[in-house]
């Protein structure tokens, strides 16, 4: 993990060296737009670097739960930073539509972003070579994004090989402007996922149901209540109640949890699971969190 996130961080500035170059002799909006993209992704990589590493950090005495929150943490100060780029870029789009500037030397701005393009796609096949190693969100978000560079890549080749064409100044500022609204809707989508994380949102229905139905499995457990998730960075937290035969023993009630504590704990590695055991027919008050 802590490699794929250097590695993420050491292509972001190679790609910022090579466009800005570009930039400098093309004047392209859109290769403007893909260089803003790359300080972007280094700024998001250099987060994700240091949320990874603090994430990683075990739980201590001030944070029992350990420090995953520093990854969704990271997400929002990504997403603004993303977002006012964004808008930025769309603006002098638009400025350039009334007013469009030649492009000059695309061949330049065209071989710089098929470099791009190369040196993006190496690095997404090695993170996800990590993520199959490792199950990492960080490295796997990360991945996502820039896979989503790959496409941008591709935009930016067809605005440069369109905008010298008689006819297609448009082509420059219109691609621009559209890179950077697919850019805007990424800096949403992950406001809105770090957002729900540091909010504790449940994980999702299908992992639920995978829960109960593990627990369920075992023969002496009636049915699964009260069930709660979240998740904090890599780590997951699942807390439910069991109910079984009130007659049984409390020696034999907790072999029955460990039981199912180590059969939801092989659905999901590492998670940190609290269950509580409930008498059939007795009646109990489970007042809400914050209620």
């Amino acid at each position: 993990m802590r490699l794929a996130t250097t590695a993420a961080v050491a292509c972001a500035l190679l790609l910022i060296a090579v466009k800005t170059y570009a930039y400098s002799h093309t004047g392209s909006v859109a290769l403007l737009s893909s260089l803003a993209d790359s300080a972007l992704d280094l700024f998001a990589s250099v987060l994700n670097l240091i949320a990874v590493r603090v994430a990683l950090t075990p739980a201590d005495d001030l944070h029992r739960f350990g420090h995953g929150k520093a990854e969704p943490l990271s997400g929002l100060g990504q997403a603004a930073f993303v977002a006012g780029s964004a808008v930025l870029i769309i603006v002098q789009a638009i400025s350039r539509l009334h007013d469009s500037a030649p492009v000059t030397d695309a061949a330049l701005g065209i071989g710089v972003t098929a470099f791009s393009i190369v040196v993006t796609l190496g690095l997404v096949l090695f993170q996800r070579y990590v993520v199959m190693r490792t199950s990492s969100l960080a490295v796997s978000a990360d991945s996502l994004h820039y896979t989503g560079d790959l496409l941008l890549n591709a935009a930016v080749i067809g605005a440069l090989v369109l905008a010298p064409m008689p006819g297609f100044s448009w082509a420059d500022p219109v691609f621009g402007i559209a890179i950077s609204v697919f850019i805007l809707i990424n800096a949403v989508r992950i406001a809105v996922q770090s957002v729900n994380a540091l909010m504790d949102s449940e994980l999702p229905a299908d992992d639920r149901a995978r829960i109960v139905a593990t627990a369920e499995t075992h023969p002496k457990v009636r049915r699964v209540h009260e069930l709660r998730t979240r998740s904090s960075g890599l780590q997951k937290f699942i807390q439910m109640h069991i109910v079984m035969d009130p007659d049984i023993t409390l020696l034999e009630a907790h072999r029955i949890c460990d039981d199912v504590e180590k059969a939801v704990e092989a659905e999901f590695p590492g998670a940190d699971i609290l269950i509580h055991e409930d008498p059939d027919g007795i009646s109990e008050y489970h007042p809400r969190v914050g209620g």
